[in-house]
């Protein structure tokens, strides 16, 4: 107890709390190691290896699929096991698995190379997620989730245009190294986290007649679920995101195919657009900072949905009867931007929202469950997208992409309030509950 209050009487800016700066750059390597050898894998696959565009889908699935597997138990790992460790471990894995594929001269070498990794970076999520718990105060969580939200959407956008960078310079081995030495920096700054930060709590099993060798496995693994299912407005807010992520990703899948409709168009275009999208979700994660966006979550994520329906519908109809020229360009510039803001709106504030509200002891199983889910919308939303634009065509299937999300985001903000008075009150029934 005296740790926490004198970690919360020297409590100021979150720069001034070093676990936390540790933790953030850690975070901030590991995810440009993310997305560094994307490009050189897709130019070594696509380009030299000549793959077909079903052998080159399989690489986004071999990468999403650990997710949606062994997401809530990756969460069961982080809650029960110590999350600096495991960190540390998952960022020593991924510097062996990327230096692998210098090595990878087939393509089934390459996938299981990649399903490994997987399954490292699933490892990742959630511990991270609970140590930033254990080391941000609740008052300061805004803004924590903001920044690191903001980390993510950088090294998205700075991974695979310096990965460009490196295969055009030095080659793709060059690439593939300079990449496994990213995560074993980040296992070196992680070595200077405590062991347990000064807001973690301990495992209200542990020490009790209800001992963790007691309960089932699935019991344990249900946990997230249950943590979930008794929060309204979280477990709203989870259906919102996996709906509209499932939604959106049948026409996000099809950027490419939609671009192609576009006479004369500019070849940078889209890696222009994709950067204004990433710079959307940044000025996203500064308004959720500032606003503190994680006390009303609702709000920002039905307004979120709103406007990305809106800007992805209009950029069917923008291609449609805008032609190619400055005018096309700046609308589609703009048209980015604002679905990056939108997309900020809608996923940085529940993301908040889930770590203020999650006990700590059960907040890697909750993100593990919340990361598998999302991950199935991702993976089923491009093959739907698929489907419909090869029914349709790219125009149609932005077109209903962009009006159900919408829709979405509508209905989310009609029942909102009805959904926030029923939190209120499971909220007041948690706390009624005398502690076993």
């Amino acid at each position: 107890m005296k740790e926490i209050q004198d970690h919360q009487a020297k409590e100021g800016k979150l720069s001034a709390n070093r676990p936390f700066v540790l933790l953030i750059t850690a975070q901030l390597i590991s995810n440009v190691g993310d997305w560094l050898h994307l490009l050189a894998l897709l130019t070594m696959v696509g380009l030299k290896w000549e793959a077909t565009p079903w052998e080159i889908t399989a690489i986004s699935l071999c990468m999403a699929i650990p997710m949606l597997v062994g997401g809530p138990f990756a969460g069961y790992l982080s809650d029960r096991f110590n999350r600096k460790a495991l960190m540390i471990g998952s960022d020593l894995a991924r510097a062996g698995i990327v230096a692998c594929l210098i090595f990878a001269d087939l393509l089934w070498q390459v996938y299981l190379l990649l399903l490994v990794k997987g399954v490292m970076d699933v490892l990742f999520s959630p511990a991270k997620s609970g140590k930033l718990k254990e080391l941000v105060p609740q008052a300061q969580m805004d803004s924590a989730v903001a920044l690191s939200s903001s980390i993510e959407q950088i090294t998205k956008i700075i991974g695979p245009a310096l990965g460009g960078l490196l295969v055009a310079g030095f080659g793709i081995s060059a690439c593939y190294l300079i990449d496994s030495v990213t995560y074993l920096m980040s296992a070196v700054i992680l070595l200077g986290l405590p062991h347990k930060g000064a807001f973690k709590l301990e495992n209200p099993d542990i020490g009790t007649d209800k001992a963790p060798k007691q309960q089932s496995f699935c019991h344990e693994m249900a946990a997230g679920l249950r943590i979930i299912a008794g929060m309204p407005a979280v477990l709203t807010g989870i259906v919102m995101l996996v709906s509209v992520l499932l939604v959106l990703q049948i026409a996000d899948s099809q950027v490419v195919t939609l671009f192609r409709e576009i006479p004369g168009i500019n070849g940078d275009l889209l890696g222009w657009c994709v950067g204004a999208s990433g710079l959307g979700t940044l000025f996203s994660a500064l308004l959720v900072s500032k606003r503190k966006g994680g006390t009303r979550p609702l709000i920002y994520m039905g307004s979120g949905a709103v406007l990305m329906g809106a800007v992805f519908a209009s950029a069917a109809l923008i291609t449609q009867y805008v032609q190619a020229g400055l005018l096309m360009n700046v609308a589609l510039f703009g048209s980015f931007m604002l679905a990056g803001l939108g997309a900020g709106l809608a996923f940085i504030p529940f993301q908040s929202m889930l770590q203020q509200r999650t006990p700590e002891a059960y907040i890697g199983r909750v993100f593990g469950t919340v990361g598998s889910l999302t991950s199935a919308a991702v993976i089923m939303g491009p093959v739907a997208g698929g489907a419909l634009v090869t029914a349709s065509g790219p125009i149609s299937a932005f077109l209903l992409s962009g009006i159900l999300t919408l829709l979405l985001g509508l209905a989310l903000l009609v029942l909102r309030i009805k959904i926030e008075k029923r939190d209120e009150a499971a909220t007041i029934r948690m706390k009624a509950v005398p502690a076993s």
